[in-house]
């Protein structure tokens, strides 16, 4: 079986898959679990590495405003990689690869037999199924259904202790500084395991965009701040930002975490998302979670 991942997700769940030596190509921001790095890379980005935020979400505005797609495909690199089965999304035009792209590329590789995995996750429960069915596509589906058992059970004993808790404190989470863009999707669903009040979003919806009105009339404890596809470092150079864009009355412990890692990647490191917001909403009960993630979270300053 060969496979192309054409996004990060999806190569941590065919890796966990006990696939990685049948990865014959990996999009160019797929960078775990370690060793992935010598996987051919089949894609590249429109917008280059840029100094800000702001800067990223202007450009990346420019190039949709103009119908280009933000990422693009190699189709001589992907006929070399001659895959079996190509993982893919079609849920964020931002986040990778657009589907309608995948399925062009395949038609001009002229081979029938190629197929293409499409994943759609909005809730934590297609998380699992995304699971079973990439496993399925590359002929582990019953290890797929086995690991997905087991995230599951690790969530519902990170639930159980959250339950215990009297307080549950109000969270908000930020998928994105400038502008601000509260999370969305299963990020509701994780605030909430882990002992929270998930503000503004619901289950399985799309991130919304609030300007410092909407967002001052909230009235947060906590702030998760994890911008899509950065890392911790890249987040704490933009804390000057940060605290312009936070209101100045909120009241709220404020964190940053690696959003690039976990929380923004619907794959088996979900459930280390899930350890590192019951550390921040529940500190006090959850030291062991504190510890575990101390490199990939931090209490960076009050709002007020």
């Amino acid at each position: 079986m060969r496979i192309a991942s054409l996004l990060p997700a999806a190569t941590e769940i065919v890796c966990a898959l006990g696939a990685r030596a049948e990865l014959v190509g990996r999009s160019h921001e797929c960078d775990f679990p370690p060793g992935v790095e010598g996987v051919p890379v089949l894609t590249s980005a429109r917008v280059g590495p840029l100094p800000s935020s702001q800067a990223i979400d202007a450009a990346v505005r420019d190039v949709l405003r103009d119908a280009l797609a933000i990422y693009q495909i190699d189709v001589e690199q992907l006929r070399d990689a001659r895959p079996d089965v190509i993982v893919t999304q079609d849920l964020c035009e931002v986040c990778a690869v657009s589907f309608d792209d995948v399925r062009s590329a395949v038609v001009r590789l002229a081979r029938q037999e190629v197929s293409i995995v499409n994943l759609h996750p909005v809730r934590l429960e297609d998380i699992w199924g995304d699971l079973v069915r990439v496993g399925e596509a590359i002929g582990r589906g019953a290890l797929g259904a086995r690991i997905g058992a087991e995230l599951r059970a690790r969530v519902a004993g990170i639930a159980r202790r959250a339950a215990t808790l009297r307080r549950r404190p109000r969270v908000v989470t930020l998928e994105w500084i400038a502008p601000v863009m509260i999370g969305g999707m299963w990020m509701p669903e994780l605030v909430g395991l882990a002992g929270g009040e998930p503000l503004v979003t619901r289950p399985g919806d799309h991130a919304p965009t609030l300007g410092p009105e909407a967002l001052a009339r909230l009235d947060p404890d906590v702030v998760l701040v994890k911008p899509c596809g950065f890392p911790l470092g890249r987040t704490l150079e933009e804390l000057d930002v940060l605290r312009e864009a936070l209101p100045g009355g909120w009241r709220a412990r404020v964190y940053v975490a690696d959003g690039n890692a976990y929380f923004n990647r619907p794959g088996p490191r979900i459930v280390e998302s899930l350890e590192i917001m019951a550390a921040c909403v529940h500190p006090d009960a959850f030291p062991d979670f504190a510890r575990e993630h101390a490199a990939s979270v931090r209490e960076v300053f009050s709002a007020a």
